[in-house]
């Protein structure tokens, strides 16, 4: 049994869910821990499967039936080639898919009002693929645009499927620009919550060649993603927020795994909520937070100096051209220390040593990060 929160003591609560494909299916345990420790957000907010996902909240779609309709979504409802366009037009055809699997599943799950009539504040990211700017529908001036269209866009990955027309705006998949759209969402919230499906796992993997354009084509963009999705996180001043970050693996177009993502959503949703009510009484970060330790491998290190140009408060280097830490030990949620996923031989090496309360982790008394070296 969950141990219950008590709720948001009257905060203004943003919740803003990424995109990920199917590895999005991870955002429905979210809400169902959300649900038992009595969270209710003042306002949804997502990126292709988290807008569709946020959007069927908004909706009042039962958790359960949320979870029942991904463990059975098939491959074939969604992913049907469009061999005609692709046989007629060749490289001119718009997408690989067909846009009406995609539009029915919007369909079924997605209120058919306009975000003027919705129940509750829901902000759907795209991109005007036409001006090459993020468009976030449902913030004032943008509300009075289909729901159903604005999620159809905000899904619509480029080259898999088909642009989506928004009020007379032509717009494609928000991640483009930014898959977790933290900033918006937090301009009337007092808390945010924000949960990282797609760009968090960036382990190596060697077979990406052998899967095919597509999977190249995913990691590349999970890579820039991941780039774009880095830079608002360590610098996050306010107002707080609890970065939930499942781990789910690299697949995103896998249709086996909703149960397994659905459980690891919610598991990872009740650890970071352990941390709930102190996160409420912070100014602003990024929690949960975790004490590290960081050490460099000499003999590993070959002075190429990337980590000092990416995190130049954190890391350094001696007189011999070789890296060293700054400070052995430094306070850090899951957005900092991305340098060290950068390094290219794997010589700098973070050891977990203590989960912090956030009362003992306040942004403003922890050791050099990441965010410090902006």
């Amino acid at each position: 049994m969950v141990k219950q929160t008590g709720g948001s003591a009257g905060k203004r609560v943003a919740l803003v869910l990424g995109g990920g494909g199917m590895k999005g299916f991870a955002h429905i345990g979210v809400l169902r821990a959300l649900e038992e420790h009595r969270i209710k957000p003042s306002v949804y907010a997502g990126t292709s499967i988290g807008a569709l996902i946020a959007a069927a909240a908004v909706g009042r779609m039962p958790v359960e039936e949320m979870a029942r309709r991904a463990e059975s979504l098939r491959r074939r409802d969604l992913f049907r080639i469009n061999h005609f366009g692709m046989l007629l037009e060749r490289m001119r055809s718009p997408s690989i898919y067909l846009e009406e699997p995609l539009r029915d599943l919007c369909r079924s799950i997605v209120p058919a009002l306009r975000f003027s009539d919705l129940a509750a504040p829901l902000l759907v990211n795209t991109v005007d693929i036409t001006r090459g700017t993020q468009l976030v529908w449902g913030l004032p001036g943008l509300r009075d645009v289909w729901v159903q269209d604005a999620v159809y866009a905000s899904c619509a990955l480029p080259g898999f499927f088909p642009p989506g027309d928004v009020g007379g705006r032509l717009c494609v998949d928000g991640g483009v620009i930014d898959n977790l759209p933290v900033g918006a969402a937090s301009l009337d919230a007092d808390v945010v919550i924000a949960v990282d499906v797609g760009s968090s796992d960036l382990a190596p993997t060697n077979d990406v060649v052998t899967q095919g354009f597509a999977s190249i084509y995913m990691r590349a963009a999970t890579t820039m993603m991941h780039a774009l999705q880095q830079y608002p996180l360590v610098r996050w001043d306010t107002p707080p927020m609890l970065l939930i970050r499942p781990k789910l693996g690299q697949d995103w177009l896998s249709f086996s795994n909703a149960a397994a993502s659905i459980d690891e959503g919610y598991r990872k949703a009740n650890l970071a909520l352990q941390d709930w009510e102190g996160v409420l009484e912070q100014p602003g970060g990024v929690y949960p937070r975790r004490r590290v330790t960081i050490q460099v491998d000499k003999d590993k290190c070959i002075g190429c100096g990337l980590c000092v140009a990416l995190a130049p408060a954190v890391m350094g280097l001696d007189a011999s051209g070789k890296a060293f830490a700054r400070t052995r030990t430094a306070d850090w949620s899951t957005a900092d220390g991305d340098f060290v996923h950068h390094c290219p031989t794997c010589a700098i090496e973070v050891e977990k040593i203590e989960r912090l309360t956030p009362s003992s982790s306040n942004p403003a008394q922890r050791g050099p990060t990441e965010a410090d070296a902006a």
